[in-house]
């Protein structure tokens, strides 16, 4: 189900997606909707790829395992 909505915009933003040929072929309607939707895409991306950095940059194991060795680490020699 679609809903009117009713909003201001600027008008030389107006005129700019007044422009755009996809507007001339479908709408301003269907162009803001697939607007919208790009934008909300975009910022889910954005989120989750915000996670992942928060995420990994965190260090592998707590402080209770201890520092690794000087050196770093090695298999042990046999």
């Amino acid at each position: 189900m679609k809903v009117a909505v009713q909003f201001t915009i600027d008008e030389a933003l107006l005129d700019r997606i007044d422009r755009d040929p996809e507007v001339k072929e479908h709408g301003r309607s269907a162009f803001l909707r697939r607007a919208a939707e790009h934008y909300l895409k975009r910022r889910a991306s954005a989120r989750l790829r915000d996670q992942y950095r928060r995420a990994y940059a965190k260090p592998p194991f707590p402080d209770d395992y201890g520092a690794w060795p000087p050196g770093g680490a090695a298999w042990p020699e046999e």
